[in-house]
């Protein structure tokens, strides 16, 4: 892909498993020291790994500055913590909305915004948001989390035209459903996970869950000083299944 952070530091929100280890782990190999931020960073593949709680400004605004003060600066942001939740739009109680939003929505802005200062700073700024195929496809039982997904999607376009002239890209990466250890648990919860795990599949065009590595390199490839020209973007890596309507097999 051609993409090389030598010399850039990198946070990535929700790092220590799943699709964020993975974006870790990606950055990491082409150069990046990578400061991963998580409730429980315990075992996490980073040059720095630190204790943060999304929902709670004071502790976002230590990690940030920690990682500026031991790694000389942040350069990209990954806005990757995340929490699901399941049901119709009657499902869920007011203070589980307001929960999700927390993390999902305000979370992304509480990082950004205690990251801007050292982001102007940098020749190579650029957030990455991760966003969902729930933002833009409208899936059974996810009303909660489709709308804190599609909250990330609206805000990512509004921070790229805010802070394209500071010399910062925003984009977002909008995977399909991914084969993670947060999938893997709502399959084992399934009256069929076997079953189950065959429709995630089949929903998708290509017939297959995405891979964790694979939105990784759509994460890296938009983080990248080769993307120099690429913000306001939000790139689907779902199979297909945001755009292609194919007939069926057979």
């Amino acid at each position: 892909m051609g993409t090389d952070f030598t010399g850039l530091v990198a946070v990535v929100t929700g790092g220590a498993s799943g699709l964020g280890a993975a974006i870790a782990e990606r950055l990491r190999r082409d150069g990046a020291r990578v400061a991963v931020f998580d409730v429980r960073p315990e075992g996490a593949h980073a040059d720095l790994a630190v204790a943060v709680d999304v929902t709670d400004d004071a502790s976002v605004r230590a990690g940030i500055e920690r990682v500026a003060e031991e790694l000389g600066g942040i350069d990209i942001l990954v806005n990757n913590a995340g929490i699901g939740a399941q049901g119709d739009v009657a499902a869920n109680p007011d203070t589980e909305w307001a929960r999700v939003f927390d993390v999902n929505v305000v979370g992304v802005a509480r990082v950004s915004r205690a990251a801007l200062p050292h982001l102007r700073r940098s020749s190579a700024a650029a957030i990455v948001n991760t966003s969902s195929i729930a933002a833009t496809a409208g899936l059974p039982q996810r009303a909660l989390y489709s709308a804190s997904k599609g909250a990330v999607l609206s805000l990512t376009l509004a921070m790229a035209a805010d802070h394209l002239a500071e010399g910062i890209r925003v984009n977002a990466v909008n995977p399909g459903t991914a084969d993670t250890p947060w999938v893997g648990r709502l399959l084992d919860q399934a009256d069929d996970p076997a079953a189950e795990r065959a429709a995630l599949e089949a929903r998708q065009p290509h017939g297959r869950l995405v891979s964790a590595a694979e939105v990784a390199d759509a994460v890296a490839y938009l983080a990248s000083p080769a993307a120099g020209s690429t913000t306001g973007v939000a790139l689907a890596v779902d199979g297909g299944m945001q755009g292609l309507r194919l007939r069926p097999r057979g």
